[in-house]
């Protein structure tokens, strides 16, 4: 029998891990519920990355289609239909032969008895642990149209945080790469057509013009070597970055660097700020909706801090001032938190924070971009005027041997 690594959250807030031998994930899950615990994750002990699934097609939805299933059902039974009715018309609409399936899969679940949020967790990989949790939320309140609605609207303003952070990167890295390119063909190309004219003059040729030949000269005899090394230094950092110990070294230099770091704690106090707040809206508990908010993060340094917050909440202390110790959670985030503990509305602070930290990241973002973009374009017009100025410097002492 297989042996499974699980991660789960106790009725007390505390996040559970450990190994069980059972016949499938399902049977994992089953009985982490039967605990009463609520489960965030489940993988056979022992199941890495394996090569012939690098360049393959994860299988399951994009985040987009799951968002328009989500607004779609939940359109559905907020005009009255019955579950089976409406995962029946989503299958009917759908012209997406993934999608189709995948709820024509939902809807025969449901149709046998099954509950909407065991049918979304026989999808394994599909849904994730917070989305089905959400949705047994909704299931056990009796609202599960609005659980549906805001759960379409987290993952609305996800997506649109996630976009706005790639569209304003693709600029920058698009000129990066344009630029590399150039300065390539020039030192391998064109400054190895000048160097024969040089020779044949005899003479000395300026040290700029030497600096910039001996560089051409290498890029040329072993480029080779210079992209097997590139590609060993990325192989090294996702090596780095897999780890459990190097990870969190890592995303503490990245969190105090400089202009990054205020970056990341505002992506990741929008991303903790929604998840809570929406989890707390559909009645989950505090310290569960903490811990399962802390799984969702990327940044682990940060994580750790909320699991340590989650801690002190337990034994009685305030939200905000157990996320205060550390100081990476912005002030203003925390001030807003203290307000909504104040008034008893930590759930509507949280979306608000939430809202707040969405917009600053974008103008944060927005602000950084435009003061990269220039000095990337002068730090390529200063090397390409570097090397032109070296072709001149030495055509000039040629002229200078000839007359």
């Amino acid at each position: 029998m297989p042996v499974f690594e699980y991660k789960a959250v106790a009725a007390s807030g505390e996040t559970i891990t450990g190994e069980m031998e059972a016949p499938s994930e399902a049977a994992v899950i089953e009985r982490i519920q039967g605990q009463g615990s609520i489960p965030i994750s489940a993988r056979e002990a022992g199941k890495g990355l394996r090569l012939d699934t690098l360049f393959r097609r994860k299988p399951g939805l994009s985040q987009r289609e799951i968002g328009d299933i989500t607004q779609q059902l939940s359109t559905l039974l907020g005009a009255g239909l019955p579950l089976d009715r409406s995962l029946g018309i989503l299958v009917e609409l759908s012209d997406n032969d993934r999608v189709q399936a995948t709820v024509e899969k939902i809807r025969n679940r449901v149709r046998e008895g099954g509950s909407l949020s065991d049918a979304l967790e026989e999808r394994h990989g599909v849904f994730s642990r917070f989305y089905i949790n959400m949705v047994r939320a909704g299931e056990v309140g009796g609202s599960l149209d609005q659980t549906l609605a805001r759960m379409a609207e987290y993952l609305e303003r996800a997506k649109e945080l996630k976009d706005s952070v790639v569209s304003a990167l693709i600029y920058p890295a698009l000129l990066v790469f344009l630029a590399i390119v150039s300065l390539m063909l020039l030192m391998i190309y064109v400054i190895p057509q000048f160097t024969p004219m040089f020779e044949d003059f005899g003479g000395d040729l300026p040290f700029l013009t030497k600096v910039v030949v001996g560089v051409g000269d290498v890029l040329q005899r072993f480029w080779w070597a210079i992209a097997g090394l590139a590609v060993l230094l990325v192989a090294w950092f996702k090596a780095q970055m897999a780890g459990e110990k190097t990870r969190f070294l890592w995303d503490r230099r990245f969190l105090n660097t400089h202009w990054v770091g205020d970056v990341i704690a505002k992506i990741e106090t929008a991303r903790l700020a929604r998840t809570t707040g929406t989890l707390l809206v559909n009645g989950v508990p505090l310290l569960s909706a903490l811990s399962i908010a802390k799984n969702v993060m990327t940044n682990t340094v940060l994580a750790a801090e909320v699991a340590e917050a989650a801690k002190k909440v337990k034994s009685g202390a305030p939200l905000a001032r157990a996320l205060d110790e550390d100081g990476h959670f912005p002030s203003l985030a925390l001030q807003m938190i203290n307000v909504g503990e104040e008034t008893g509305q930590l759930d509507e602070m949280l979306v608000k924070v939430a809202d707040t930290y969405d917009r600053e990241v974008r103008v944060t973002i927005d602000r950084l971009m435009a003061l990269l973009v220039p000095v990337l374009t002068l730090g390529l017009a200063l090397m390409i005027g570097v090397i032109v100025m070296s072709v001149l410097m030495a055509i000039l002492s040629v002229n200078e041997l000839v007359a």
